[in-house]
């Protein structure tokens, strides 16, 4: 699919519209939560570094901690670039509360971005899996990161993460009567969705948390 059509417009992504329509028709309860969440989409926010730097720091620790981290770290690194990041001390980043892991982490992200093995400029062109082994090629960042960078960032429609534990818990109340699916029958079931397997994710994260996550 071009990159025009994953970029935002005044109201969303613009295939959203017509994933949202092709998901209702084909599928009862995605009809139901297109009904339910109209007016509300996917927005992509910042850019491809900061959000990744973001999701790295925020790792395995609660959304407070992470909130009051980011806060520190933003006020020690006022201009957020990878430059700026690789010209400051370790013990810096430390003080922000960023384990030694988590700093070696942000700086080979930094790296990567600085050395252009992460090729942004490209990413039109590339398919979400090409995108997926470039970024997990960065210490600290998995392929569930990375889908949701593609999801949440990139705003690309056909991402299905099947290891989130939010989407397995959905298709398990919806469509398994509570029980979790395993692996396997998990991607047979998200076949019925493509191309717009990302909004039908989106859709059933919503099921479970009215609240639109912001990545």
């Amino acid at each position: 699919m071009p990159e025009s059509l994953h970029r935002d417009s005044a109201h969303g992504p613009r295939y959203w519209q017509q994933a949202s329509a092709d998901l209702a028709r084909n599928d009862l309860v995605l009809a139901g939560l297109v009904e339910r969440f109209a007016g509300t989409t996917l927005v992509s926010r910042g850019d491809p570094f900061v959000t990744l730097l973001r999701s790295i720091v925020g790792q395995q620790i609660s959304v407070k901690a992470a909130d009051s981290v980011w806060a520190r770290f933003s006020a020690a690194l006022p201009v957020l670039t990878p430059a700026e990041l690789l010209a400051r001390d370790p013990d810096t980043l430390r003080g922000c509360g960023l384990s030694e892991r988590k700093v070696e982490y942000v700086v080979d992200l930094a790296r990567h971005f600085e050395d252009e093995q992460i090729h942004v400029d490209r990413w039109s062109s590339m398919s979400d899996t090409e995108i997926i082994a470039e970024l997990t090629a960065v210490r600290g960042i998995g392929v569930w990161t990375a889908e949701m960078f593609l999801i949440f960032n990139q705003l690309r429609p056909d991402v299905f993460p099947l290891d989130d534990i939010g989407l397995q818990r959905a298709v398990a109340i919806h469509y398994c009567r509570g029980e979790r699916p395993p692996r396997r029958l998990l991607a047979e079931h998200g076949e019925r969705w493509r191309p717009w397997r990302s909004v039908a994710t989106w859709y059933l994260w919503r099921s479970l948390d009215p609240l639109p996550v912001e990545y």
